[in-house]
C-alpha cells in the first residue's frame, strides 16, 4: 500500500476524527476507495474503535433514482438506524465517473436531496469528516494523470494541520468582532452582507481533509448586489459556467448561468432557503494550487472566495441569530487574485489574494 494513503487514514483518525476506543464508527466509501478503507481499519483496530462501512456507489444510486418516482423518494429507516448509532462518521469520496448520473432528472436529484435531508442532519449531529481518495475518475476530472492526480492529494491532505491553523487564526481574529463584510471583484461583483453575531469557523482538517479555510454565516436578510461565480460548478453530474446572482434583502432576485441555467433554476427552486446564503468562506490552502472541479479542493484554495447557498452550518451561526435551513449547500467560487479586495467594517484586508498579515500585501 502506498504509505501516503496509510498517512492519510492516520490523520483523519488522530487529528480529524480524534477516535478513541469504544468509538463507533461510520464509514461511507466507494468501492475505488478500498485501499483508504483498509488503511482506516488497520488505525481503529490500533485505536480499539468499532468500524462498520457502507458502500456509497454512484452507478447504484444512478439505477435507483432512474427508476423511481420522486414521490416515492425517503430515507429508508434502516439506513438511518445505522447513523444513528454511530459517534463518527468518515465520508470517502472517490469516483470512476465523475459525471455518472448526467442522465438522472433534476427533479428526481432535488427530490432525492430532500428526502435525505433527516440523514444529512443525523451525520452532521456527529463526529463528521469529508475526504477525497485519488481516483481515476477526479483525476479525469482535474485533466492530471492519476500518478499526478494522487500526488497532488496527498500533498494537500497530509499536512502540518497545526500550523495551518495557526495562520488561518489571524483572519478569524479579524472577522471575530466584525459587522460587515464586502467582497469586489472586477466589474462583475461587488455584494455586501452583515456578519454581525455570527462565529468565524478556523477549518484545519477538523471535519474536511484537505482543508484550509475561514467561514462564517451572513445575517438572514443582509445580502445585497450581485456577484459572478468565474470557477465552473459541478453539481449533479453536470457543469453549471458563470453563474451570476443578484441579491436583495437577503434574497436571490435574479439569476442566469452561462451553462445549465435550467439546473441552477431547478436548485434555487429545491426550498425557500436555497435562495439565500448560507456560507461565505475564504480559501487560505496555498499548497491547493490549481482548479480541479472538486469543490472539496477548490473552495480552500488561496486567493479565493466562495460562497454557498442553502444550509448554513450551525457553528458559525451566533447564539442570538437566526439559522438559514435548506435541502441544499451549494458552493460557488470567486477567483480573486487580480482586481479583487476584501473588505471588513471598511477595511480592505485582503488584495488580490494577499492578506493584510502576509507578506506582499500591498493597501
Amino acid at each position: 500500500m502506498d504509505p501516503r494513503t496509510q498517512e492519510h487514514a492516520k490523520i483523519l483518525v488522530e487529528h480529524s476524527a480524534e477516535v478513541k476506543s469504544g468509538d463507533n464508527v461510520m464509514i461511507m466509501a466507494p468501492p475505488v476507495a478500498e485501499d483508504l478503507v483498509v488503511a482506516l481499519y488497520d488505525q481503529f483496530g490500533k485505536h480499539g474503535a468499532n468500524p462498520a462501512t457502507q458502500l456509497s456507489s454512484t452507478p447504484a444510486r444512478r439505477a435507483f433514482l432512474r427508476a423511481s418516482d420522486p414521490k416515492d423518494l425517503e430515507v429508508a429507516e434502516h439506513k438511518l438506524a445505522g447513523f444513528e448509532k454511530a459517534d463518527i462518521v468518515i465520508n470517502i469520496m472517490g469516483s470512476k465517473n465523475t459525471h455518472e448520473t448526467n442522465d438522472v432528472g433534476s427533479e428526481k436529484n432535488a427530490a432525492y436531496r430532500t428526502a435525505m435531508q433527516p440523514l444529512q442532519e443525523e451525520i452532521m449531529g456527529k463526529r463528521w469528516v469529508f475526504t477525497q481518495y485519488p481516483a481515476s475518475g477526479n483525476a479525469q476530472e482535474a485533466e492530471m494523470s492519476t500518478e499526478a492526480y494522487e500526488d497532488f492529494v496527498h500533498h494537500a491532505v497530509n499536512k502540518d494541520w497545526k500550523a495551518q491553523k495557526e495562520f488561518q487564526s489571524q483572519l478569524v481574529e479579524i472577522l471575530d468582532p466584525a459587522s460587515d463584510l464586502r467582497v469586489r471583484s472586477g466589474d462583475t461583483s461587488d455584494i455586501r452582507m452583515s456578519i454581525d453575531g455570527m462565529q468565524p469557523v478556523n477549518c484545519a482538517g477538523d471535519n474536511e481533509l484537505p482543508d484550509g479555510e475561514v467561514y462564517t454565516a451572513p445575517v438572514l436578510g443582509s445580502v445585497e448586489g450581485e456577484v459572478l461565480f468565474d470557477k465552473p460548478l459541478i453539481t449533479r453530474g453536470r457543469e453549471i459556467q458563470d453563474i451570476h446572482l443578484r441579491f436583495e434583502n437577503g434574497e436571490v432576485v435574479e439569476h442566469c448561468a452561462e451553462k445549465n441555467e435550467k439546473l441552477l433554476t431547478s436548485i434555487l427552486d429545491t426550498d425557500d432557503g436555497a435562495r439565500r446564503l448560507g456560507e461565505v468562506g475564504i480559501g487560505m490552502n496555498r499548497d491547493i494550487d490549481q482548479f480541479t472541479y472538486n469543490m472539496l479542493f477548490d473552495e480552500k484554495m488561496g486567493d479565493t472566495v466562495h460562497m454557498a447557498l442553502g444550509r448554513a452550518y450551525e457553528e458559525s451561526v451566533g447564539p442570538k441569530r437566526e439559522q438559514n435551513e435548506s435541502a441544499i449547500h451549494l458552493d460557488m467560487i470567486v477567483d480573486m487574485a487580480e482586481n479583487s479586495v476584501i473588505e471588513v467594517d471598511g477595511e480592505v484586508i485582503q488584495r488580490n489574494g494577499r492578506f493584510v498579515f502576509e507578506d506582499g500585501f500591498t493597501n
